[in-house]
């Protein structure tokens, strides 16, 4: 596995969710598919989806909002109904593997993270882009934002 720092523009258009963070890899899926089946009201979108979550804060913090999106070229002048358009930039940590080890990903990237002496920033959202790969598993690249 690779981690890099980086410093990363997201401009994303998308709908947004709130839900228990232990549901979300139930309720996100759901939400992308109505995301996918809108994709050609979104202008000069890239193809690449994209989710933005809230980071959980404690163990006390039960529940969070999300966006399920698409990146996007440029900014838009018009929103589709329903959606929002995000623009965010921030230093991240960032690492990138299969969809079905992102478990894993996250654990390994936190502590890698922690090793590096990075200070997490809870009030910007955790990234994650989703990349089909042409032979194999759905690749994910994860985005944890920290302070600079």
């Amino acid at each position: 596995m690779e981690f890099k720092r980086v410093k990363v523009e997201f401009k994303v258009v998308g709908i947004k969710g709130r839900g228990a963070f232990e549901n979300l890899s139930i309720e996100i899926p759901k939400l992308a598919k109505q995301l996918i089946s809108r994709s050609d009201e979104i202008q000069n979108h890239l193809g690449i989806e994209i989710a933005l979550f809230e980071p959980k804060k404690s163990s006390d913090h039960h529940e969070g909002e999300y966006y399920v999106g698409l990146k996007v070229k440029d900014s838009l002048i018009e929103v589709p109904y329903g959606m929002d358009f995000i623009e965010i930039a921030h230093d991240y940590v960032s690492t990138r593997g299969k969809i079905s080890n992102i478990g894993n990903l996250h654990s390994q990237l936190l502590r890698w993270t922690e090793e590096q002496g990075h200070t997490r920033n809870f009030e910007s959202y955790i990234v994650e882009t989703y990349h089909p790969v042409e032979e194999g598993e759905e690749e994910v690249q994860i985005y944890l934002p920290i302070f600079s």
